[in-house]
């Protein structure tokens, strides 16, 4: 629940962000004179990308919960068996250990999209973000019925 509250924070207040930032694009737009407007036209296309990006982190955030609710419905979550250090974070031996279990189920099941959830949680478990997003995408491309992109 922190984590959600924590986002819709974030998110709103990069929307303020990207509205103050359009003002001034707009703003430097109407005052007419050729510099004025190409800077505001390029102070614009920022907050544009902004929200793009925030949109499809947005749909990535609530497709990958959707598919977590979906697969607690199921029973069929990967339990937590990671070993921890006394600070509370896990062990990297132990976070391998459980990503050689789940590769190894993903390999054995390349076209299920519960072994890619369950690969792209050992990803993040193992501090490995960008390949963890990739898993979890394919999770939700082969969940949609889409063909995943290759890996």
């Amino acid at each position: 629940m922190r984590a959600k509250i924590s986002y819709a924070v974030t998110a709103a207040v990069l929307v303020f962000y990207f509205v103050l930032v359009g003002s001034r694009g707009v703003m430097l737009i109407q005052t007419g004179t050729v510099l004025t407007v190409t800077f505001g036209v390029a102070v614009l296309i920022l907050p544009v990308i902004g929200l793009w990006f925030l949109w499809k982190n947005t749909q990535f955030v609530r497709r990958a919960n959707a598919l977590a609710a979906e697969l607690d419905a199921e029973g069929g979550l990967p339990v937590d068996e990671l070993k921890r250090t006394p600070g509370g974070r896990i062990d990297r031996d132990s976070a391998d250990e459980v990503f050689a279990k789940r590769k190894a189920e993903t390999e054995a099941a390349p076209d299920d999209w519960r072994s890619w959830f369950r690969l792209a949680v050992a990803y993040h478990d193992a501090r490995d973000t960008p390949r963890a997003r990739k898993a979890m995408q394919r999770a939700i491309a082969l969940h949609d019925g889409r063909t995943p992109f290759s890996a």
